[in-house]
């Protein structure tokens, strides 16, 4: 079991306490999943976390607030337990996040889609020269008669291929760079929308590059206002940054509990790992960036929930340094094991090529770099 002595902290109230715990008996009894089919795979861990109540937090109706700290303590369970799981609870909340932020009753109706796991959510904004400058966003949504229609392409898009709705940023030309852009909720089946390439990663997840040729939309397919779609992107970030933290936390403490369950284990030759006071060391170490990580993600939730009304550099020290701190942490789990380490299968293995991604979707580490400095400097 890992340390839960963290939900003893003044972040927290009841409710989330015994979520985290209602929670955990879940993933105990559910988790992990075969990945052998990853979109079956994602496609059922939806259903079963909409069946089980888990996802209703990743989207808020009318009149409702996104509870970050909500967001991050689920996160980080599951992805202690099965990253893949993260995943698919992640994407609904951030596919939606725009519609919970900025939604129109109309739009609520596909939020309580995802939040019950019958339909599955994507949020398309990375495109081929526009990663992480959002302000290079290339595709074009152009007025027509009776609404908009779209021509461009998306990329490394999470749920690609599999999601049923999409949130997407589009070019609408109200200004130059990043104050000409709007978001649009994109329905899967639109006519004009395909999926030109389903792409295959280190740790496996569904991905797709899609592409728009003439898609269109209604009016009442924009969200919120025209020329409005940087900020909202910008909300939507500032909310799920820190649980992007959370999950990297997630599989930190479980790189640290399977590291010291074998710094534990008896030796042929007598004592433990654990006796030589260099492993002892890398263990300190270890617990030392967990803590730290987790006061960073937990106090960007706690902000936020309290009512700040931007937390983005709070959320990008919390994604920066838990994202880094869980990569160095997974790494020396790794090196402790040995040739086990590297072996495919072993959890800490899997950990491994699990968590680099997260130093680089939702603003890659550099980014979320210049976004402190920038904080500092002003």
């Amino acid at each position: 079991m890992s340390d839960r002595s963290f939900l003893d902290w003044p972040f927290f109230e009841t409710r989330h306490r015994e979520l985290a715990e209602a929670l955990e008996a879940w993933c105990a009894a559910s988790l992990p999943v075969d990945h052998a089919d990853v979109d079956a795979a994602c496609r059922g861990l939806v259903a079963a976390l909409g069946a089980g109540g888990w996802l209703r937090p990743t989207g808020a109706g009318a009149g409702e607030r996104l509870d970050v700290r909500t967001l991050c303590l689920l996160r980080e369970t599951l992805a202690r337990h099965d990253a893949l799981a993260d995943f698919a609870l992640a994407m609904q909340g951030l596919g939606m996040g725009a519609v919970s932020l900025f939604g129109t009753e109309a739009q609520r109706a596909w939020l309580e889609r995802t939040r019950a796991g019958t339909a599955i959510a994507a949020f398309a904004l990375t495109e081929p020269g526009a990663g992480s400058d959002v302000a290079q966003t290339a595709t074009r949504a152009e007025r027509v008669a009776g609404g908009w229609r779209l021509t461009g392409e998306k990329t490394y898009i999470s749920n690609g291929g599999i999601a049923d709705v999409h949130v997407l940023i589009a070019r609408t030309g109200e200004a130059p760079g990043a104050r000409g852009l709007s978001a649009f909720l994109v329905p899967a089946d639109v006519a004009g929308l395909t999926v030109v390439e389903r792409i295959a990663v280190m740790a496996p997840h569904p991905l797709a590059h899609l592409r728009l040729e003439g898609v269109f939309l209604p009016e009442s397919a924009l969200i919120g206002e025209a020329g409005a779609g940087f900020k909202v992107a910008m909300s939507v970030l500032d909310v799920f940054r820190p649980t992007v933290g959370a999950a990297a936390l997630g599989m930190a403490r479980r790189a640290l509990d399977e590291a010291l369950a074998r710094a534990r284990r008896p030796r042929a030759g007598g004592g433990t790992l654990a006796d030589h006071q260099i492993v002892q060391g890398h263990l300190a170490d270890m617990a030392l960036k967990v803590d730290a990580a987790a006061l960073l993600v937990y106090r960007a939730a706690w902000t936020r929930d309290a009512g700040a009304a931007r937390v983005t550099r709070e959320a990008a020290m919390a994604k920066l340094y838990a994202t880094e701190a869980a990569q160095e942490v997974i790494d020396m789990a790794v090196q402790l094991h040995g040739g086990d380490g590297v072996r495919v299968g072993s959890a800490v293995e899997a950990l491994y090529r699990e968590i680099r991604a997260l130093r680089i979707y939702e603003g890659a580490s550099d980014v979320q770099r210049v976004v402190i400095a920038r904080s500092v400097l002003s």
